[in-house]
């Protein structure tokens, strides 16, 4: 059920300012509480099916549940990885690997650019907590396979294979996600051209995909013989020249691992333009989690998404890390601002409800009527995230 407009701002004006009084450390240290009494609770009632093993969405009432070749299917399993690093207790680390265990056959998945969000999630975070060197193969192996979709013409990985829509070469800025996991493979395998591959997919996306006033189109179109633009359009904004809030979102994530991955000024310039670009919308609602498109005719009655805040918040707490000071204060404090909404009763969800996800009022594809006002694995996973890296403020 929606949540009335009056009602969320009620909601949000009681308990994000009882939330805001108290230190930030208590406010996460509660939110990872709740989170972990809340995925114990999903566990315990999730259904066993072979075929949709995992969770992904709420939806009127019923748990929605996706096989490993979904594109969220990551999600739930680094959710597992986070709450272990959260607690150290064992039988997050269990459940994050038996979930892992179960993606194995996306490791060859060719037919996807999600691969990195499929496997570095789970698989990555994974090995970062563990060592287990099993799950360096099954990411190389991933690498390899995401690599099968550059095409060097372009000068970018291909999102999505005919179907999808009216499109010859799609890119979505979304793909950026996905460079995280090649620039690992570069580090960590035998092969240096995944660096190359990422950082010329990163330089074709800041050619074509962005405004003048910073903010990213969803889609880029191109010939693949010629590596010349087809058309710019959205594929879930509200309009080819809107600015998605999920988009601007991983833009801002995207481009700043980027930097983090190669230290290029470029990708610097570009993650702190997105940032400014969001925090000084004049639509951003007061309590900083936006709407799901900043230029829906509908604002101020139009759907919120939380998993654009989520992310948004988990990498400015990585980008005030390589910013100025004076700079790094204001993304410190606006994630905060944004981390606090997520942890008032507005936002996160109280055990035993919401199908057991943390985050309420995510919207997913808004055009295509699909998961609105919902909640999302992906805004589960970097919501936690977020947690985890406030914690260490």
């Amino acid at each position: 059920m929606k949540l009335p407009i009056l009602a969320l701002t009620l909601a949000l004006l009681c308990p994000a300012l009882r939330a805001a009084e108290a230190p930030l450390a208590d406010v996460v240290r509660a939110a990872l509480s709740t989170s972990a009494n809340q995925y114990e609770w999903m566990l315990a009632h999730l259904p066993a099916d072979a075929a949709k093993p995992l969770p992904r969405t709420f939806d009127h009432g019923r748990l929605v549940t996706v096989p490993t070749r979904d594109w969220t299917s990551g999600f739930f399993p680094g959710s597992l990885w986070y709450l272990f690093e959260a607690t150290g207790d064992g039988k997050w680390r269990a459940a994050a690997e038996k979930f892992t265990g179960l993606l194995a056959p996306e490791q060859h998945n060719t037919q996807t650019h999600d691969v990195g969000f499929m496997l570095y999630c789970s698989y990555g975070n994974g090995l970062r907590l563990t060592g287990n060197e099993a799950y360096k193969s099954v990411l190389l192996n991933g690498a390899q396979s995401l690599s099968t979709r550059f095409n060097p013409t372009v000068g970018a990985i291909k999102s999505w294979d005919p179907g999808v829509g009216p499109y010859t070469f799609p890119v979505i800025i979304d793909n950026m996600m996905n460079l995280e996991l090649m620039m690992w493979a570069a580090r960590e395998g035998p092969a240096d051209r995944y660096r190359d591959l990422a950082i010329r997919h990163a330089d074709t996306t800041l050619a074509h995909h962005f405004r003048a006033d910073h903010s990213t189109v969803h889609v880029v179109d191109y010939d693949p013989t010629t590596g010349q633009v087809i058309k710019r359009v959205t594929h879930q904004g509200t309009s080819d020249d809107s600015a998605w809030a999920r988009g601007q979102a991983w833009g801002l994530y995207g481009y700043t691992v980027m930097y983090r991955e190669t230290k290029d000024p470029r990708y610097l310039a570009q993650a702190q333009q997105i940032a400014a670009f969001v925090m000084h919308h004049p639509r951003l609602p007061a309590d900083k989690v936006p709407y799901w498109d900043f230029d829906d005719a509908r604002i101020p009655n139009a759907p919120r998404d939380s998993s654009a805040a989520a992310i948004i918040c988990s990498a400015l707490l990585e980008l005030r890390g390589y910013a100025a000071p004076d700079l790094a204060a204001d993304y410190t404090a606006f994630a905060e601002a944004q981390l606090r909404s997520l942890c008032s009763p507005a936002y996160l969800a109280e055990p035993g409800t919401n199908g057991g996800f943390l985050l309420k009022h995510a919207t997913g594809n808004h055009p295509k009527n699909s998961e609105i006002d919902t909640p999302i694995n992906y805004t589960d996973y970097y919501f936690l995230e977020a947690l985890l890296r406030a914690r260490k403020l």
